[in-house]
């Protein structure tokens, strides 16, 4: 089976493509379809609610099973006019780069005194057709609550900048620095998704049914 991800980001689909190997689907990204991609206008409050308008876009435009994923950053000690919430990679209305996100994330780290406390929440929706729908946001899929630091690690990963900023908050260290458990607490979650979601869409009844 052929699945697309929703998404232009070569280091999602990566990993993406790394954690859901066990299964027997392939999984594209966007570029093959350039030319074919509407403009999203990622309006929702939460990322469940984008994650479901671009994966029923993207379905619209191309035709074909495809699936997209949103995320919501929280920093404790933050005003709520500062908070990214969905706009993770947005200020003011313009999409950072790598780099640009880097640093603004070190400024938002400044404001709390170096370091403070984060949590992504994830959410992924799934279209097979319009009848087949499915759309989850939970603890197992979100990461688990860590250090965003001011003091940035000399690694990057392209597609994922804040992982430079990004510390575990038990061992004290990067998350570039524990090696293959940086990816475990996601990885698991998504897995269990699509394995819940492929068997028998006619069937299913279960809680990721839109």
């Amino acid at each position: 089976m052929q699945l697309v991800y929703g998404t232009g980001n070569v280091g999602k689909l990566r990993f993406m493509q790394q954690i859901l190997s066990p299964l027997p689907i392939e999984i594209l990204g966007l570029a093959p379809f350039a030319g074919r991609l509407p403009a999203i206008d990622e309006a929702g409050n939460d990322p469940l609610e984008n994650a479901r308008i671009k994966a029923a876009a993207y379905y619209e435009a191309l035709g074909q099973p495809v699936f997209s994923c949103d995320s919501g950053l929280y920093l404790e000690g933050l005003p709520d006019e500062l908070q990214p919430g969905v706009h993770v990679r947005e200020v003011g209305g313009r999409r950072l780069s790598d780099d640009e996100m880097i640093e603004h994330y070190i400024h938002l780290a400044k404001r709390c005194g170096g370091t403070c406390r984060a949590a992504y929440r994830n959410a992924i929706s799934l279209v097979f057709d319009r009848q087949h729908v499915y759309s989850y946001m939970g603890d197992d899929i979100s990461g688990e609550t860590f250090l965003l630091s001011s003091v940035p690690h000399p690694e990057r990963r392209d597609g994922f900048p804040l992982d430079s900023l990004s510390i575990h908050i038990d061992s004290g260290q990067y998350y570039f620095d524990l090696g293959p458990q940086r990816v475990s607490t996601t990885a698991a979650g998504f897995l269990a998704f699509f394995r819940r979601a492929l068997p028998d869409i006619s069937s299913f009844s279960g809680p990721f049914l839109s």
